[in-house]
């Protein structure tokens, strides 16, 4: 709504007015205190506390191309990256609606650190249902809960039968989160003794034994150093690799107590991935918002934004959007974590309706960002404009194949007609 020639005007400063005073609500107006405990709304509160901080360490980040040390290491303080380890550890062992929190709360100052922080959750969380040693290689050292993990399920990689354990050899993409872990969990094919492929697994391979391809030049995400993580010939012991198909039903190698560790394996792992949208949809609405006293729509009447009928509506539809995006979020949650205390395991039916919503949620911030892009104007696509940014790095996370919305809604539909066997094609693994 504003003209290329009011561009310029926008770059003094906007990268840290993420939010003006008057819109920048608590944690609990914004999101359901419910199922968060204390400990963990303190980790969510220094997170907020650095949102500045973190908007710009997100610009730094994107010419560094991975997350800068300093906001890493600051990051790390508050205990975000840690919360799905276990107690014994240190950790929290956080429930589902918790570790959406956490992420969401770092996506609303910076997408890219958010998205991190999705994926080193996920390598805890996982680490936390393997062998106790495995574990124990990993927390038991000096690093503790400090040490963390990537982790690509993709299984781009070939392994050989040795006494003890496997030889991995493979590359595997997107390595998110691999420039500041020291372990990872990579995909690996699981072999019966005629060299023939029966099932897929996870293997944690420290980062020393890896090398890194530096591919990762794209158009959003770009702090995510989202390298190839490649091995040759590494030796990975028994303990330390994870049978995919046993996890998937439920059959977990680790013997932690805690709830989150009973909880359907796929659709806990795709949550941790959909904070961050939230978080960045938040950030966006804000912006938006905070922006619209001071800004014009060129070639009318108004000389503020605010004033406007039409943008009064567009911001209500994407606060409508934004709300449901988060009721829906927080009900998958509280659904995978609450059937866990009833000792139910979800079955594939009910795990698909659990993507597809994840894939929907996903969908209504892509397009909730894309109608305020307009809304704002064309000065939010300056390279100045946290905006820009946000928009970018939203579109290329929502790509990410386990939150895809229409492969989510295909099997989904499936199931609906009653054709599961059909939706299993589509989506294998759920």
């Amino acid at each position: 709504m504003t003209s290329l020639h009011s561009l310029d005007d926008e770059r003094a400063g906007n990268e840290l007015e993420i939010v003006s005073d008057q819109c920048r609500p608590r944690r609990s107006h914004l999101m359901s205190d419910a199922g968060i405990r204390p400990e963990v709304a303190a980790v969510i509160d220094r997170i907020d506390d650095m949102r500045a901080a973190l908007a710009a360490g997100g610009r730094a980040g994107e010419d560094l191309r991975r997350i800068p040390d300093e906001m890493f290491s600051a990051v790390a303080k508050t205990g975000a990256f840690s919360v799905s380890a276990p107690t014994k550890f240190g950790g929290l062992a956080a429930n589902t609606r918790e570790c959406n929190a956490v992420a969401r709360a770092i996506g609303r100052g910076d997408g890219g650190t958010a998205w991190v922080c999705g994926i080193l959750d996920s390598g805890a969380w996982v680490l936390s249902l393997m062998s106790e040693q495995a574990q124990q290689d990993v927390w038991g050292g000096e690093g503790g809960v400090d040490s963390f993990i990537s982790i690509v399920l993709a299984t781009t990689s070939d392994t050989e039968q040795v006494p003890g354990g496997l030889k991995v050899t493979g590359r595997w993409a997107y390595g998110t989160g691999s420039r500041h872990a020291g372990w990872s969990l990579l995909g690996i094919p699981l072999k019966n003794d005629a060299g023939e492929v029966v099932d897929a697994g996870l293997a944690l391979i420290p980062t020393t034994d890896l090398t890194l391809e530096d591919n990762w030049f794209v158009a959003g995400m770009k702090s995510t150093g989202s390298v190839i993580q490649v091995a040759e010939n590494v030796f990975v012991p028994d303990h330390r690799i994870l049978p995919l198909t046993a996890a998937v039903d439920g059959q977990h190698l680790g013997d932690n107590p805690e709830q989150t560790y009973q909880t359907v394996f796929v659709p806990s792992l795709f949550m941790k991935l959909v904070g961050p949208h939230l978080g960045m949809g938040r950030a966006a609405l804000d912006f938006v918002i905070a922006k619209a006293d001071t800004k014009a729509i060129a070639y009318t009447g108004y000389e503020k934004q605010s004033d406007s009928a039409s943008f009064q509506v567009q911001i209500a539809k994407a606060a409508l959007q934004l709300d449901a995006a988060e009721r829906v979020a927080e009900e998958v949650a509280d659904q995978i974590y609450d059937a866990a205390e009833r000792g139910y395991y979800a079955p594939y039916a009910e795990r698909i309706e659990m993507r597809a919503k994840a894939g929907w949620v996903v969908e209504t911030i892509t397009t909730m960002i894309h109608e305020l892009m307009t809304a704002h104007g064309s000065a939010g696509f300056a390279e100045a404009s946290v905006l820009q940014r946000i928009w970018r790095d939203q579109a290329t996370a929502s790509r990410h194949g386990h939150t895809l919305g229409m492969s989510g809604y295909e099997a989904y539909g499936k199931v609906l007609c009653g054709r599961e066997e059909e939706a299993r094609f589509v989506l294998p693994i759920v």
